[in-house]
């Protein structure tokens, strides 16, 4: 699996309309046949920041991804109501999707 986690600060003046703006792109990256899982939270202590975790079946997934006509008219977008240029995580790991913590058990 390709694991990404992508840190977002929007201009001040998008911060609470930050979800609205990336909902089309969202939505679109779901529907991906390589996509595993794409998930936005807000920080707890940066409210300012939003956090994406992404989740790709593979390379070949991640590349049709960053293809895709929805990620370059997003990442065409994204400048436009963007503070700071995102903060990225990108690693292959051994791994299809999530899996129970070992330390806690319910």
């Amino acid at each position: 699996m390709i694991f990404i986690v992508v840190k977002w600060t929007p201009k001040p003046e998008h911060v609470e309309d930050f979800p609205n703006l990336v909902a089309d792109f969202t939505k679109a990256t779901r529907a991906e046949a390589g996509n595993l899982f794409f998930e936005w939270s807000r920080s707890l202590e940066n409210p300012a920041e939003y956090v994406l975790v992404e989740g790709f079946r593979d390379g070949d997934a991640g590349g049709e991804h960053v293809n895709s006509e929805h990620f370059k008219a997003f990442t065409a977008a994204a400048p436009s109501f963007l503070a700071s240029t995102p903060e990225i995580i990108s690693q292959a790991i051994d791994a299809d999707g999530w899996g129970e913590m070992g330390e806690i058990t319910v």
